[in-house]
């Protein structure tokens, strides 16, 4: 009876939430990253070096930071479904406010306000999810929506290139019009998020009784096997040594993977003299491999019941993909590296983000994947930054790969030598049709 339950309950929840949510991220990173894809004439237009783009663009995460933890206190009080159609509408307007900057201060100023306005969006969805799925589920999950991510820049990428063809309609510059055209949809879909999003189990219509009553206390017996070793503080929980190792590692993951990302377009346009849309279909085979090791590893991850190991392999495999594009660069062989490198990124983060559910619950783990979080998005400052200050040194961007790599080493060996988080919830029983 209790396997039935399990899998009609498990399939409507993935269906009700999984599509909306690769939905709301798709859009997250569509207006986070379209400076990348900017950057190729806003750069000219503003008069802004690689240096001073790359620290502009970086503020987002000095306001991610700074806002991150209350954001998700505040979802944990307030609700999912309030609080993250605040996030989209209050992000997507200052998206839309990125067309009027004049120079690499405003620029600055505005991504920091964009960064304070999206703060708490993807801990709150991955925070949201274990208030709907068992912990066997969470690496699929997370995987499954952090699959929004590749899509964005791989789909995004013909799209902003495209629309930065526009230079001149209504007398705009082409990445004006891209950064309004693609604010408007994360606002309208904002407000839908007020109509469409359910808070909690008990509250789902969707679902039958005796399938909320199922998921509800199989939620509560996981919840109390963990609290039975150890119940946090929201001060003990983010200064926990665990915690802090995590953010480390994922500080590094980061760093590297956003250094890459704000970069890519110039870097692949480095290969060969390929115009801007023809450098935005190449931007996309790298995302697509990162797209679907995303999923699959998160799969191999679940059904292994496993996180540090193969957290471990994508931290090394990132490592070496973005040696191999350093030391290639200039050729195709580069496009290998990357490719390589994102499937490491994104392969880490269904196994990374199903570790601090595996022992903190309630409003320690809000505050703590928050804080994790916000700690390893400040690599979202100091990866450009950094590459940017590299190119404008040395001329190339090879340095900046090499360095982006040590990184990546250094959060593997953090994974190898001290990421022992035990699993409180593998002393619950798993369905035996949990795959």
């Amino acid at each position: 009876m209790d396997d039935a339950l399990e899998k009609s309950a498990m399939r409507k929840i993935y269906i009700r939430l999984l599509p909306f949510a690769i939905l709301t991220y798709f859009l997250a990173y569509i207006d986070r990253i379209n400076v990348s894809f900017a950057g190729l004439t806003m750069r000219g237009d503003l008069g802004m070096s690689a240096t001073a783009f790359g620290f502009a663009a970086g503020t987002f995460y000095w306001g991610y930071f700074i806002f991150e933890v209350p954001s998700n206190i505040a979802l944990e009080k307030i609700g999912a479904r309030i609080w993250i159609a605040r996030i989209m509408i209050t992000w997507g307007i200052f998206a839309g406010i990125t067309a009027m900057v004049t120079g690499s201060s405003s620029f600055a100023v505005v991504r920091f306000f964009l960064g304070a306005s999206e703060a708490g969006f993807f801990p709150g969805i991955v925070l949201y999810f274990t208030y709907w799925f068992p912990s066997y589920h969470h690496a699929r999950i997370v995987s499954a929506f952090l699959i929004g991510l590749p899509i964005a820049v791989a789909g995004g990428a013909p799209i902003s290139t495209a629309i930065l063809g526009l230079d001149g309609l209504f007398g705009l510059s082409g990445w004006r019009i891209m950064y309004i055209a693609e604010a408007i949809p994360t606002v309208l879909i904002g407000v839908v998020t007020l109509f469409v999003m359910t808070d909690r189990p008990e509250q789902a219509k969707f679902l039958t009784d005796a399938e909320k009553n199922w998921l509800t206390a199989k939620l509560a017996s996981e919840r109390k096997a963990k609290e039975a070793v150890k119940t946090f503080s929201t001060i003990q929980a983010m200064f926990d040594p665990k915690v802090l190792l995590l953010s480390l590692n994922y500080f590094g993951i980061v760093v590297a993977s956003l250094g890459v990302l704000i970069f890519v377009p110039q870097i692949i346009k480095s290969i060969g003299d390929s115009g801007n849309m023809t450098v935005g279909w190449l931007t996309m085979i790298p995302y697509i491999c990162g797209g679907i090791s995303l999923v699959v590893w998160g799969r191999i991850s679940d059904r292994m019941r496993e996180r540090r190991y193969n957290l471990l392999g994508a931290c090394v495999l990132a490592a070496v993909g973005l040696f191999i594009a350093g030391y290639m660069l200039g050729t195709w062989w580069s496009m290998v590296g990357l490719s390589l490198a994102t499937m490491g990124f994104y392969g880490s983060k269904g196994p990374f983000w199903a570790m601090p559910p595996m022992f903190l619950t309630g409003t320690a783990a809000a505050a703590t994947i928050a804080w994790i979080n916000s700690i390893g998005n400040l690599g979202g400052f100091f990866g450009p930054w950094y590459v940017g200050v590299m190119k404008d040194m040395t001329g190339s961007y090879a340095g900046g790969l090499y360095g982006l790599a040590l990184l990546c080493v250094i959060s593997a060996l953090v994974c190898a030598f001290f990421l022992n988080v035990r699993d409180a919830a593998k002393a619950v029983p798993e369905p035996a049709g949990a795959d």
